[in-house]
């Protein structure tokens, strides 16, 4: 074994022999125990081993496999990941600005930020890297391109990119520089009085962006109605959740509690300053992938029946990280406590697996319920996520629709049209019309997006079970199949509605950021519409919030 593996061996049973008096002191005989049966394992896995081994990644293996029992949501943080973390946190990391995507054998530009290095050096959607820095990067992940993209601002960087359009390879040339991404992409009017903001990530500093945004909203317009978007928000920093519900309700009320083994977790998060407006009538917007600190939010506007909550059940995480730093600038983010909503129910999931296919939380029995009460007696549920006071159930996408932004082919299209297209309307006035949906079929027409209905995938399973019972209504079923398979090619103008939406997004994003994504998807949007129509109905908002009208 050489000498840079018997060194890390060395120093990394040093630690674990430490770990190990430690946890000998504090009388935890069994973690001693099995820190020294891992200890020598390991060491004479890599003395003896027939070959060279790798023990960094041999470590890695096993603490994740170890942390896999516990929760989806205690992992390892190697240094190398640091960066991703910070950004998840944070909103900011040093880089170039753009997200990327895996295509082919390349990672290709999935969309630059506004602002920033990537669109200032005129990156676009769908550029394909071929270098970083006069390396190749053929082959390589998205997370291996990431790492070098990130890094030290002030940094110059250069990247040799093929664009779809152009027969030579393209040079850009840019720093890196400090990118934070805003957590509210928008803000504006969505109807006479009624204001709108999207916050999209609990990073720092996020309630004090949704402040601003409100401020500004309030100050050039007369507002009657807020309806704050949490949809698709996956939480962050809960003392940002905190601050933001302190907008809404007034100082010294306790937003959320936390209880864990270790008794300086017993903690209650209150609100610390006057609300910005405690009156004003308030409608949050949730769905399956509202999680964390989005449900903390929506489960306490609802027990204070502050205000409404309306569209899917929330994701159903109500567990509290902590991040701890290791060795070698690796950090460990483990769960230390449950958190619970003022009237006193934790919205965690019962059981981390039970999850629908769109990532809603599975049904629990009632029996494993526990039924609490808001401030004005509304009885509200534990055991998975906040039930909204309106329930609104959308069409899912259709499996054609997944196959086809799984093969990208919605995003191929994008690429093409912005070549033909120097510029199309504003968001809210361009829309996808008949003839250029049928350009985006004749695109389709040499591409392959093969993708299995339910519908199929229970006629093929009723033609195995036929051959062996019924033999001669094998046949038939048969010809059924095969008049199914005339039905599915007509599925691409079946759903067009489901996929001129997604296409609308794509262009949207492509002209006019990711602030024309939303205002695009705002347009037939029946969530938000029931949201105003609420709002401008006193009499049943407030019917709803004493617990008078069961609008679920």
């Amino acid at each position: 074994m050489n000498k840079v593996i018997k060194k890390l061996t060395f120093w990394f049973i040093v630690g674990l022999v430490s770990m190990s008096s430690f946890a000998f002191v504090s009388g935890y005989f069994e973690v001693s125990k099995n820190l020294d049966i891992f200890t020598s394992l390991f060491r004479e896995v890599n003395i003896y081993y027939v070959d060279e081994t790798k023990p960094g990644e041999m470590i890695e293996k096993a603490i994740d496999s170890m942390l896999k029992d516990l929760d989806p949501y205690t992992t390892y943080i190697p240094e190398s990941d640091i960066e991703d973390f910070r950004f998840q946190t944070t909103g900011q990391y040093g880089g170039i600005g753009a997200m990327i995507r895996k295509k082919g054998d390349y990672v290709v530009i999935a969309e630059p930020y506004k602002g920033f290095p990537a669109d200032k050096a005129g990156l676009r959607a769908g550029d394909k890297l071929l270098e970083i820095d006069g390396k190749s990067v053929k082959g390589k992940s998205t997370e291996d391109v990431s790492s070098v993209l990130k890094g030290q601002p002030g940094v110059e960087v250069n990247v040799l990119i093929e664009r779809p359009g152009t027969e030579k390879p393209i040079k850009k040339t840019f720093t890196r520089e400090e990118v934070k991404v805003k957590s509210v992409p928008y803000k504006g009017m969505v109807d006479d009085g009624i204001a709108y903001v999207r916050l999209t990530r609990f990073t720092r500093n996020c309630a004090s962006e949704v402040e601003d945004a409100i401020l500004e909203l309030t100050d050039e317009n007369e507002v009657k109605g807020l309806v704050l978007d949490l949809r698709g928000n996956p939480g962050g920093l809960l003392n940002e959740s905190v601050r933001l519900c302190n907008l809404f309700i007034d100082k010294n009320q306790e937003v959320v509690s936390t209880k864990g083994k270790i008794k300086d977790w017993e903690k209650s998060y209150k609100t610390m300053k006057e609300p910005l407006d405690k009156e004003l009538p308030l409608a949050v917007l949730i769905n399956q992938s509202s999680a964390s600190a989005s449900e903390i939010v929506s489960g306490t506007i609802q027990d204070l029946d502050r205000g409404v909550v309306l569209g899917k059940k929330s994701f159903g995480k109500g567990l509290v990280q902590q991040t701890r730093k290791l060795s070698y600038n690796s950090q460990l983010k483990v769960t230390v406590a449950k958190y619970y909503t003022p009237s006193g129910r934790c919205i965690q999931a019962l059981d981390y697996t039970n999850k629908n296919d769109d990532g809603s939380v599975g049904k629990v029995a009632d029996s494993l319920k526990t039924a609490f009460k808001t401030r004005n007696g509304r009885t509200v549920f534990d055991g998975g996520g906040v039930d909204p006071d309106i329930v609104i159930d959308q069409e899912a996408f259709a499996k054609i629709v997944g196959s086809l932004v799984s093969k990208q082919l919605i995003f191929d299209f994008a690429t093409e049209f912005v070549l033909q297209n120097d510029s199309i309307e504003e968001p809210g006035v361009f829309k996808i019309s008949d003839a250029l949906y049928e350009d985006f079929v004749m695109f389709l027409s040499d591409k392959e997006y093969e993708y299995e209905t339910n519908t199929e995938k229970k006629m093929a399973e009723l033609i195995d079970k036929a051959e062996d019972e019924y033999a001669d209504f094998k046949e038939d079923l048969e010809l059924l199949q095969k008049k199914l398979l005339s039905y599915k090619e007509d599925d691409i103008h079946k759903y067009q509605s489901q996929v001129s939406e997604l296409i609308l997004s794509e262009l949207m994003a492509r002209y006019y950021y990711q602030e024309g994504r939303v205002i695009a998807s705002l347009a037939d949007d029946t969530v938000l519409k029931e949201a105003i129509s609420v709002l401008h109905d006193s009499d049943r908002y407030e019917a709803i919030l004493s617990g008078n009208l069961d609008d679920k």
